[in-house]
Formats: C-alpha cells, sequence, structure tokens
C-alpha cells in the first residue's frame, strides 16, 4: 500500500499556509511539486543558470542536468532518450506537430478527432480542414462520453492517415483502452497522437507498451515545472517535416522544438524521476527504471481507486446531480465532473467556505460538455486528485458536498 504520510513529506505545499489547513481538489489543472523538482530548479537557476553545452563547469553540468532528465524520464516512459522532447506546454507542442502533419498530409487525405478531447488536442486538428484536410469526428455517447472503439473503426479507411485522441478525458474521466485503439489505428495504415495530459498525473504510462506513435503530456501538472512533454516515435517522427533548425534536422528531439528549450524547467523535469524513484526505494520496488515506474504507477492508481469508489458512489445516488463519466473507480481517473442546479463555479465558491479548493466551468472541455448536452454556460463543478491526496481530504470533501448540494 501507499505510504501516504511518506508521500505528502515530499511535498511543500502541504506546510504552507493558505494550503495546509485546505484540501486541493483541482490537481486536474495543476499539481503541487515535488521537493526534488524544486529543489534541482533552485541549483540550477543558482548554480547554473548560463547558456549550456558549453566546456566550462557550470555550463557543463547544466546540459547534463537537461540531457539527464530526457534520458531518465524517457526510460521510465519506455522509449528511447531521443524520442522524448520538452517544449513551453502541450498545446504548443501539439501546435507544432500539427502544422508538420499539415505539411506531410498527401493531398485528399483525412484525419479523425474526437469530441472528448479538451480543445489544446482538438483544435490544431480541426484546423487543418482550412487548408483542404478531411476531419472525421469520433464522437462519445451522449449519455455516457464513452468512446467506443467500434466507432473508430466505422471512419477509417484509405484516405485516414492520423488520429489523435485522449488517454483520458479531463471532464468525463473514464480511461480509454490506448493500446486496442492505437493497434486498430495501425492496422489501418495510420499514425496515433495520445492525449496522455489527464491521465499522466496518475501514474507514467508505458508508451512502448501503448503503441502511440506520439504521446503528449504536461509536467507541470505530474508534479513538475511547467513544460510540456511529447514522445515522437522513431518512424513517425522522422517521416514528418522538421519544425526546427535545419542543422538540428537529424535530431529527432529537436525535430518539433522550433523555440529555445527553456534550460532550467527542463533540468528540473528529472525531478520527476527522482520523486518516482525515492516512492520505488521506499516502497521496495526495484529492477530497471520501466520496472520501478510501473511499480509506482500501480501503487499510485490503487491507492486513488480506494479514494475514489466512495465518492463516485455519494455523486452517483444524488437525484440531484449528474455525474459524468464512469462510477466504477478502476475504470476511470480521479478526475471528477458533475453537472449541478447552480452553475459549477458557484458550487465551487461555496466549497472554499468549507476548506475545500476546486473550480467549476468548461474546463476548455467545451465539444465533450455540449455533446452530453451540459450547458456550457452553467459548467460542471469538477473536483480533481492524485495519489498525495488523503482519506481524511476525500471525507473532508464529501462531507461539504454533503452541506453545499
Amino acid at each position: 500500500m501507499l505510504d501516504i504520510n511518506f508521500v505528502r513529506d515530499q511535498f511543500p505545499a502541504f506546510n504552507q499556509p493558505g494550503l495546509a489547513d485546505a484540501a486541493f481538489f483541482e490537481n486536474a489543472g495543476g499539481s503541487f511539486t515535488c521537493k526534488q523538482v524544486i529543489d534541482r530548479l533552485t541549483r540550477f537557476y543558482t548554480q547554473r543558470k548560463v547558456q549550456p553545452y558549453a566546456l566550462y563547469e557550470a555550463s557543463r553540468k547544466g546540459g547534463e542536468e537537461m540531457d539527464e532528465a530526457r534520458s531518465r524520464l524517457a526510460a521510465m516512459l519506455g522509449v528511447e532518450t531521443d524520442e522524448l522532447s520538452f517544449g513551453p506546454s502541450t498545446t504548443a507542442n501539439t501546435f507544432v506537430l500539427a502544422n508538420a502533419v499539415r505539411k506531410w498530409l498527401p493531398k485528399g487525405s483525412a484525419i479523425i478527432v474526437t469530441n472528448q478531447d479538451h480543445e489544446a488536442n482538438s483544435g490544431p486538428w480541426r484546423r487543418l480542414a482550412e487548408d483542404g484536410v478531411e476531419v472525421r469526428e469520433w464522437q462519445v455517447d451522449p449519455e455516457t462520453g464513452h468512446l467506443d472503439p467500434e466507432g473508430l473503426t466505422a471512419l477509417l479507411d484509405e484516405k485516414v492517415r492520423f488520429v489523435a485522441f485522449p488517454h483520458c478525458s479531463n471532464v468525463v474521466g473514464e480511461i480509454n483502452d490506448v493500446a486496442r485503439i492505437t493497434s486498430i489505428i495501425r492496422a489501418a495504415g495510420a499514425y496515433s497522437c495520445v492525449d496522455g495530459v489527464s491521465y499522466a498525473p496518475h501514474g507514467l504510462p508505458d508508451v512502448g507498451a501503448l503503441g502511440a506513435d506520439f504521446y503528449l503530456f504536461s509536467a507541470y501538472k505530474t508534479y513538475g515545472p511547467h513544460q510540456g512533454v511529447m514522445v515522437t516515435r522513431r518512424k513517425a517522427g522522422f517521416d514528418l517535416p522538421n519544425q526546427g533548425h535545419y542543422f538540428n534536422g537529424e535530431t529527432l528531439y529537436a525535430r518539433f522544438t522550433p523555440a529555445g528549450p527553456d534550460h532550467a524547467q527542463v533540468a528540473a523535469s528529472a525531478g520527476i524521476a527522482d520523486f518516482i524513484d525515492d516512492l520505488a526505494a521506499h516502497h521496495g520496488i526495484g529492477g530497471a527504471a520501466p520496472a520501478r515506474a510501473s511499480g509506482v504507477h500501480d501503487l499510485m492508481r490503487a491507492h486513488e481507486a480506494v479514494l475514489l469508489q466512495p465518492l463516485l458512489d455519494y455523486l452517483g445516488d444524488k437525484n440531484s446531480l449528474r455525474l459524468l463519466g464512469p462510477r466504477d473507480a478502476a475504470k476511470r481517473a480521479p478526475t471528477v465532473a458533475v453537472e449541478t442546479k447552480a452553475p459549477g463555479r458557484e458550487v465551487a465558491r461555496e466549497l472554499i467556505k468549507h476548506g475545500i479548493m476546486a473550480d467549476g466551468g468548461d474546463f476548455y472541455a467545451v465539444r465533450p460538455l455540449e455533446a452530453m448536452g451540459v450547458d456550457t454556460g452553467k459548467g460542471v463543478l469538477r473536483v480533481s486528485f492524485v495519489h498525495y491526496t488523503s482519506k481524511a481530504e476525500v471525507d473532508r470533501l464529501i462531507s461539504a458536498l454533503d452541506q453545499v448540494l
């Protein structure tokens, strides 16, 4: 079982005025940062804040720390070191990738998107229609928000070259069967792009096993600095045109990084790997990097599911609201959106009085909310947590909801 006290000791936020006495349930918008990342960021800014990769010591060490972040996270994700790149955000990374796809697609091609996505993994792809690309929509079930793989199969043909879909939605929460879906896409001769922003905070996935050609997530939602992380598998990465400096065209991790990286934040991202390794060591999980990451992933998911199920049962039994997504904790991430009589943000404002930090709105998920018949003007209340959340905090949330709702 996850040692929650050890975990919470890794996050300085729990001891800060204004945070220590409240329960944080807006983790889907950005998680607290672990001390391993903070320590590395502080060290870089105080000891390495020079142009990296020069011969003098401060520069050399700065470059080594940036390389360490790439190599260690790539190993934990089950991919090669040069298949992982950093960018200013997942939205920016997706925008650059979409521009490469725009230039690569043959005339008369089609792509597939879903209406389950956060807009960051939907809008850039839909804009390809401006250049004559046929954009097909894989639609959710309007009652449940579920994406049925059979619906994807019906859309695939020889014209489809690219499919973008989420690992899980930031409002529906259901975990899609990525390995099955990418297998279907690969068999149709197309490339897959998976938005992992809402999944990765609950345990780093084995991207190699999932079979995605592109996999993107946000470090700042995964206990780290404000960076976007993108996995680009080798064949797909070199098939698409270079978006970086021409002389970096043969370097895979630089092909989709047109702007200079944030040196300090890239280096600090190694702290995410430090944190996972510290959790693995504390819980007796050994082996190579993929095994350690997998073991920690399973610990996180198990802890979250135990805490999540009572919340889903409570919300699912209330006739005064609508719970979006599955009621089974094993099938979803602990990102829980509910449609309430009052606007979601008004309910969130009331929860603040009970020491609950949450929010309401559309969360840039306008398309899935509209598809499920939710009034986006009112939005939804969303409560979300990760592995550092305690049972006492979930109990406190349920008690507060009982009074507010």
